[in-house]
């Protein structure tokens, strides 16, 4: 077999395959026998029926084309391995020459990854949010956890921001009803604007037994994104009463005895979120630093698709939550433009960030053992709340472990990365991520470690740095050497 690669762009080619008819004897048989047992010819049972009568009744073309079918992937295959080049998606393939007997050509079409090389990443500094936790946050999420316990008591006044009243609605489209727009004793929150825009601004100023009507645009349901006239009738206001912070509802809403305590507890919470966002946020700028030094063509097929499966992924949250997509443009304060351009560039850079980690993957020989993908599938599977044994089941059955690897390899990749970038907070505090994962693991990272690993670094710099300069010398003293007997 003979291949032949054309560079139509830097991330597309054209394969040009040339398969002499030998090779495809294996086929010819395979397609024989598979038709044999399709066919019924007096005289022969199913199964046996000679190639030369197959030839005969069904033609020896159909035979052809079902061993050149069966040929193919294999083939292909090959083909992209001995070229050694890097497919994405799949290939467009068309048959150019079939000569029975002697040779069959083939060419197909497909985008690649673009060739480049990774550069040097070490020295690359990157800044994170300092991890503090202020006493305002302690308190917000502490009042986040009163409102968890508060209680509603009626309230015999108009409504308020912040109260929550039970309400009857319905809407109208030129006059006429629209069924699913309509609910009875829906409890709401004043304020909250999570309804129909208009509803909060109704609202306030509204007394039990009260009804407004106003004008809106339709979020969910059949009418969806149309306007319509909105009748809100107000059934009860209730204001929600928290329960003060002291001892007792710490009792109440944890495993502490004193509100001390909890807040303390608070505080260690919030401080391990902020410790996992730094690490996030040091992943995250590392790659975005190596990007800005890597200027690649990407294929526009292989973007195109990344901006789809992103506006699906989009439309199914807008579904669940029952929104449409202009009311979330309109919370959003976009155009369609913005959000549009938005997405293809968070897309571009997607796919610019995959082929970099895999060429860093390469450069780099990283490779996947069998306990790595084991790992992967458990803390998937966690995630997911399914048994690892079914996920690893599905991925299985639906050829997705080339993706897993892939997936994994990655990561690996970023590891590395970010085990050779300086990372300082907005404080400068030099920053060591692996330490900081230690501790979010639960282990114990102590100054003296802190310490002793400088210390270690520092002594391997200076054993380094006495080495060069002894070579330096052993070198001065061979050349002073070497001129003494040439002198002499």
């Amino acid at each position: 077999m003979k291949t032949d690669v054309e560079e139509l762009t830097p991330t597309r080619v054209k394969l040009t395959v040339e398969v002499p008819f030998d090779e495809l004897k294996p086929n010819l048989d395979r397609a024989y026998k598979e038709i044999a047992k399709q066919v019924r010819i007096k005289g022969f049972r199913p199964g046996k029926v000679p190639a030369p009568l197959i030839d005969q009744y069904v033609g020896r073309g159909a035979v052809l084309q079902e061993a050149v079918n069966d040929a193919l992937p294999e083939l292909y295959g090959r083909a992209v391995e001995e070229s050694e080049i890097f497919v994405l998606g799949q290939p467009e393939v068309e048959i150019t020459a079939l000569d029975d007997g002697k040779e069959m050509t083939f060419t197909a079409e497909v985008d690649i990854r673009p060739k480049f090389e990774v550069p040097d990443y070490d020295g690359i500094e990157v800044t994170v949010d300092e991890a503090t936790v202020t006493d305002e946050e302690i308190e917000e999420t502490l009042n986040t956890l009163r409102e968890r316990f508060g209680s509603l008591t009626a309230a015999d006044r108009p409504a308020e921001e912040g109260d929550f009243v039970s309400i009857d609605m319905s809407a109208a489209v030129d006059g006429e009803p629209v069924e699913d727009a309509s609910t009875t004793g829906y409890s709401y929150e004043v304020g909250s604007r999570s309804s129909v825009e208009g509803l909060d601004d109704a609202l306030v100023g509204m007394s039990a037994g009260e009804s407004k009507t106003f004008t809106s645009t339709l979020v969910g349901g059949e009418k969806a994104g149309q306007e319509a006239e909105i009748t809100v009738t107000v059934q009860s206001v209730k204001v929600k009463n928290l329960p003060d912070a002291d001892d007792e509802f710490a009792q109440l809403a944890s495993e502490f005895d004193t509100i001390a305590e909890l807040r303390e507890d608070l505080r260690t919470r919030l401080l391990r979120n902020k410790r996992m966002q730094q690490i996030g946020q040091a992943r995250d700028k590392a790659l975005e630093a190596l990007l800005e030094q890597i200027d690649i063509p990407l294929p526009d097929k292989v973007v195109e698709d990344e901006i789809q499966r992103r506006n699906e992924q989009l439309e199914q949250q807008l579904q669940w939550s029952g929104l449409t997509k202009e009311a979330y443009l309109e919370r959003e304060g976009k155009t369609a433009e913005e959000f549009d351009a938005e997405i293809a560039e968070a897309a571009r850079q997607a796919v610019k960030g995959g082929f970099v980690l895999d060429q860093l993957a390469l450069q780099e020989e990283l490779g996947v053992e069998n306990e790595e993908l084991s790992e992967y599938v458990v803390t998937q599977a966690m995630q997911m709340g399914v048994q690892p044994q079914q996920l690893a089941q599905h991925l299985t059955d639906s050829g997705q472990i080339p993706a897993l690897v892939s997936e994994v390899l990655r990561t690996k990749a970023l590891n590395l990365l970010v085990e050779h970038v300086k990372i300082t907070d907005e404080a400068g505090n030099e920053l060591d991520l692996e330490a900081i994962q230690r501790e979010l693991n639960g282990e114990t990272v102590t100054p003296e470690e802190t310490a002793e690993s400088a210390e270690t670094e520092e002594s391997a710099e200076a054993k380094a740095e006495d080495t060069t300069e002894a070579e330096t010398e052993e070198a001065k003293d061979e050349e002073t050497k070497g001129k003494a007997d040439s002198e002499s």
